[in-house]
């Protein structure tokens, strides 16, 4: 029996809408430090919408000892509510942030102060220098509103530019996407750390719904062997804990620098599937 080693892993939740949900998160978040996470990530609802549970759960986190990073959006903000939050977050203790444009609300017009994440990326270097460690999305097999995959990776090179520190990506369950892009990143001139996003597999609907939202490809024996499952959360939990065990296993073997798991505010996949991997528990 080979003995666990320690990997680098993150771990994102949502800010709770309920006392109820804020309870159990800190149940769940106990539960996932045994995996003793380079940090935790909060996330942030566009223009803002979720900035006062983003930020509870950011200070949650931080009194627990463990290091938080708040997501920080920019489409439908300003540059005064920008640096109202950046002062926050820097007097509560925040050291790290997700830079990223967000989701487009329904009815949204052209006309905001930030048009993309690059811009929000060179604001907070420009307003806070060095303070931050910037995070910035990478999307290995396209961002849904890019032109073209040039046009995304250009994208991706600019935000580099304007100052991240380093990526994480969207989920996706084809490696050799997620190699692809390093590899083109790499030629363009990009050296910082890319870490995959993993999304667990838990809920045949609720992945199906979440990968048509953002652009992820799911595989079509994957999707298949979902869809003969049918009802059987069992068969599907299992299923999915093999998927996406190989999938980080690959990406492991093949050079990735961490893993970044997209918990929604479970435990137990996450768990499950580092215990596989056997990174310390």
């Amino acid at each position: 029996m080979t003995t666990a080693s320690h990997f680098p892993v993150s771990i994102e939740f949502f800010p709770p809408k309920t006392p109820e949900g804020v309870e159990k998160l800190r149940i769940v978040r106990q539960q996932l430090y045994a995996l003793k996470p380079e940090y935790c990530s909060v996330t942030f609802g566009a223009g803002g919408s979720t900035q006062e549970g983003t930020f509870n759960t950011v200070r949650d986190i931080l009194a627990e000892g463990v290091v938080a990073a708040s997501h920080l959006s920019c489409i439908g903000a300003t540059r005064a509510t920008v640096l109202e939050q950046l002062t926050i977050l820097k007097t509560m203790g925040v050291r790290r942030l997700v830079a990223l444009r967000g989701d487009l609300p329904s009815g949204y017009g052209v006309g905001s102060e930030f048009q993309f994440a690059s811009d929000l990326v060179t604001f907070i270097r420009t307003q806070t220098g060095d303070d931050f460690y910037l995070e910035v999305a990478a999307y290995p097999e396209m961002h849904p509103q890019a032109k073209s995959p040039e046009f995304d990776l250009k994208a991706f090179v600019t935000k580099v530019q304007a100052g991240a520190n380093s990526a994480i990506t969207q989920y996706f369950y084809n490696a050799d996407a997620y190699f692809r892009l390093v590899e083109e990143a790499d030629a363009l001139g990009v050296h910082l750390p890319i870490v995959p996003g993993i999304m667990p597999i838990t809920s045949s609907t609720q992945l199906m719904r979440f990968s048509d939202a953002c652009g992820t490809e799911i595989p079509r024996w994957i999707r298949m062997r979902l869809q003969s499952y049918g009802d059987d959360a069992e068969s599907i939990k299992a299923f999915g804990l093999d998927v996406v065990t190989s999938l980080c296993e690959q990406l492991k073997s093949g050079g990735a620098p961490g893993l970044h798991f997209y918990s929604m505010n479970q435990s137990a996949a996450t768990l499950n599937i580092c215990q596989r991997l056997n990174i310390s528990l």
